[in-house]
């Protein structure tokens, strides 16, 4: 393994896996694929007043995208669409354009600064907010 993309702090984010499982009545569900390299993302969601109030996920997905879960897992909670969209935006730009990363709660996605040099590897670490905006687009929120 190549040490600046599975760096150590990226394999404890994956092993802590923050927020797998399922929830007992969720209102949004997503999902996310990446035919590339075959990696599925879902996520439930309940949402409240159009925050994040409960959060779950499971995968079937590479280290990278198993350790962004996990850092939504432990950082979602209140969050907005928008809130989303920005990270999905910062994360982007920190792996494509070497820009800073997010800033809390999201600052644990500079773990994954040595992904920048991996293109292939970017989809993987922005699946799982793909799969949480795929959840806001679908919400069930009457």
């Amino acid at each position: 393994m190549s040490e600046p993309l599975y760096r150590r702090e990226l394999l404890r984010l994956a092993a802590d896996a923050t927020g797998t499982g399922r929830l007992g009545a969720p209102n949004a569900t997503g999902h996310a694929f990446n035919p590339t390299c075959g990696d599925h993302v879902s996520v439930e969601l309940t949402l409240a007043g159009g925050r994040i109030a409960e959060f779950a996920y499971e995968t079937r997905a590479c280290v990278l995208a198993q350790a962004s879960a996990s850092i939504l897992g432990s950082a979602l909670q209140d969050a907005t669409m928008n809130d989303v969209e920005k990270l999905r935006a910062n994360v982007g730009a920190m792996l494509e354009l070497k820009e800073p990363p997010p800033s809390l709660p999201f600052e644990a996605y500079a773990t994954f600064e040595g992904a920048a040099e991996y293109q292939s590897r970017h989809r993987c670490v922005l699946l799982p907010i793909d799969a949480v905006l795929d959840a806001f687009a679908k919400a069930d929120t009457k």
